[in-house]
């Protein structure tokens, strides 16, 4: 081992010492980068300067954990996404009684109001609760008010179109000079709440669970955890949408059978 790979790994140590917060499986060149983006911003020479002052300033830490939380998100991302799921998935859903839906690493929270629209359009809006998580609490307390950036909404309303939406998309949300604030009976589907997904478990069972561009930060021992998890937190039958650029390994995870394979939807098999 190198003096910078043994660097890193001390610093990851002490992170997850300090804060619970374990990185140590999270793909190397990601987390690469984000440590050296903080060395240039506080002007330090090397990981180990910067693990003296995580150790010792509370500050830095904090500013380590957001580097290290991944956030990008918005409405109706991967627009082809939700229009499977709205001409596929939904067919299957409407049978059900409730519907618990879990958005994992939720960042702000976009993809999840995404999925609450969705399913209102769909007339099961009144027998479904939608779970959203995330690691950051901060970025928890963002997405819980529902509040965009105006200067978002042109594309998102785009992304609505082509998702297949129904309505006009200003119908679920009103607006000042600068921001969008989405109407209170749309915040009161979600659910919004800390959950670790490299420590925490299952705290539920689910019918669908969406976890899309989260595990492609992750390496190969952790995505297997983590599918684990999803397979543990779904119901028989239940549906799990990945991102783009995710693949779940059926022969690896013989619990789950190919749904929709452009758009990354799996299904978990009946229990025989």
């Amino acid at each position: 081992m190198n003096k910078e790979d043994l660097e890193l790994e001390l610093f990851l140590q002490a992170v997850y010492k300090l804060s619970g917060f374990d990185f140590r499986k999270y793909m190397l060149s990601s987390i690469t980068r984000r440590v050296e983006n903080r060395l240039r911003l506080e002007g330090l020479d090397n990981i180990s300067q910067l693990t003296e002052k995580v150790i010792h300033h509370d500050t830095y830490l904090n500013k380590v954990l957001d580097d290290f939380s991944i956030n990008v998100t918005e409405m109706f991302r991967d627009p082809s996404f939700f229009l499977t799921f709205r001409e596929r998935v939904i067919p299957k859903l409407r049978e059900l009684t409730e519907i618990r839906v879990w958005h994992a690493g939720c960042s702000s929270g976009e993809e999840a109001y995404s999925m609450a629209i969705l399913l209102q359009e769909e007339g099961l809006g009144h027998k479904t609760k939608i779970y959203a998580t995330d690691m950051n609490e901060k970025i928890l307390d963002k997405a819980k008010k529902g509040v965009i950036p105006l200067s978002k909404m042109q594309a998102y309303t785009k992304n609505y179109i082509q998702a297949g939406g129904k309505n006009s998309f200003s119908e679920y949300y009103h607006t000042d000079h600068q921001f969008a604030y989405f109407h209170p009976e749309l915040l009161n589907k979600i659910v919004f709440a800390q959950h670790n997904l490299v420590t925490d478990r299952s705290f539920n069972e689910f019918h669908i669970i969406v976890c899309r561009n989260v595990l492609i930060y992750f390496n190969l021992d952790l995505q297997f955890n983590v599918i684990e998890l999803f397979r543990d937190s779904l119901s028989p039958d239940g549906f799990l949408g990945l991102g783009s650029k995710e693949v779940l390994r059926t022969d690896v995870h013989p619990s789950f059978e190919e749904f929709d394979t452009m758009d990354k939807i799996y299904r978990k098999k009946a229990e025989s």
